[in-house]
């Protein structure tokens, strides 16, 4: 129900009492108030339906048909914003009580003997709906604004990410293409593998990071164009653990040591950063538990990491670098494929080829 403006009002009056009625409209017109009748609750709930700017409802409590008790119940639901007032009989308060506990506002004792009392509870009731309904346009109004700084914190914050998984690929690759579709491929295996929308979103922002570590890397064993020795590789292979540390958070300034037991911890942890961690850390382990850098096997490894690990492998492949030319499509695919069940989790190697069309496309969008 809307408010009334400031003077002019339309009241409604619920009696089956006609000359209560006629009393209570000529008093009320002549403050050029327009009032509605009705004789019972039906009529009440009709004159409701037809009128949205009905600015009050004074009601009896006993009528037929429908008695004011069924008629504020129902009408404080419909229209929790309308005044209810009850016109209630002198030396029944527990009634009019009985009444405000179902949905009433207030009560004018009958036979109404002062109508200045009458006039003063509608102003009141009035004046309080007004600001209960500016209150909720505030509320509306502050939710909105909390709304939209929210969303714009969390655009801040999703392309402070995604410039992070940029910096490391533009070690190597001066597109910063392969970290953006590592991101929209990951989503589309986690979407088809049924995760849950919030999943997907995670890993849409989270899988760029997968080699921050590399940032830590130095150009003559990252670049170098040709094979690398034993002891290159092993350094090659830190920017995992280096990755997970860059990503962790330690109020007392201790290093994480990205072990076994910080990925136990950060189970179950759905934010970005912790997805991040997980993946940097992890995106190298194998299925068969011949990975790197800490030989988890099978299902040891998260969801995210094995999802990454097949989409990095598989866009890198088919990425030119300093160090290797781009293999052709069908061989990434192909490789893929070869890797299920020792490299690769099987089910995402599955889901990965089953929706190889969409996986494509994205590679062609996001060409270097």
């Amino acid at each position: 129900m809307a408010a009334a403006r400031s003077g002019l009002m339309k009241i409604l009056i619920l009696d089956d009492d006609p000359a209560i009625r006629n009393s209570v409209r000529s008093y009320l017109e002549d403050y050029d108030h327009v009032v509605l009748q009705a004789a019972n609750g039906v009529e009440g709930l009709d004159r409701l339906a037809g009128n949205a700017d009905i600015a009050l409802a004074l009601v009896d409590l006993n009528m037929p048909v429908m008695n004011g008790y069924a008629f504020i119940s129902l009408a404080a639901k419909s229209y929790p914003g309308l005044p209810l007032v009850v016109l209630s009989g002198v030396g029944v308060l527990h009634d009019a009580m009985e009444a405000i506990r179902l949905g009433a506002w207030d009560f004018v004792p009958k036979p109404i003997v002062n109508f200045e009392v009458l006039m003063h509870s509608i102003e009141s009731a009035v004046e309080k709906a007004r600001l209960i309904a500016e209150n909720h346009r505030y509320q509306s109004h502050l939710e909105e604004m909390v709304r939209v700084r929210t969303m714009e914190l969390e655009t801040a914050n999703e392309r402070v990410i995604y410039c992070l998984g940029k910096a490391a690929e533009f070690r190597d690759n001066d597109t910063g293409h392969h970290v953006v579709r590592v991101g929209e491929i990951s989503l589309i295996v986690a979407e088809n593998m049924g995760q849950d929308p919030g999943f997907g979103r995670l890993i849409r922002l989270a899988a760029p990071m997968h080699d921050i570590g590399k940032i830590s890397i130095p150009d003559n064993i990252l670049l170098k164009p040709g094979p690398l020795s034993d002891e290159e590789w092993e350094i090659m292979k830190r920017h995992t653990i280096l990755g997970c540390e860059m990503l962790h958070f330690d109020p007392a300034g201790e290093k994480s040591g990205c072990t076994r037991a910080l990925l136990k911890a950060l189970e179950g942890q759905d934010d970005i950063i912790s997805m991040a961690q997980r993946i940097a850390l992890c995106h190298h382990e194998r299925w068969n538990g011949h990975g790197y850098p800490h030989q988890l096997q099978g299902t040891e490894i998260p969801l995210e990491a094995r999802i990454v690990a097949v989409v990095d492998v598989y866009d890198a492949l088919g990425s030119r670098r300093s160090y290797k030319n781009a293999l052709p499509e069908g061989k990434c695919r192909a490789m893929i494929l070869e890797g299920r069940g020792s490299y690769f989790d099987p089910d995402v190697v599955d889901v990965f080829e089953k929706h190889y069309a969409q996986i494509s496309e994205v590679r062609n969008r996001f060409a270097d």
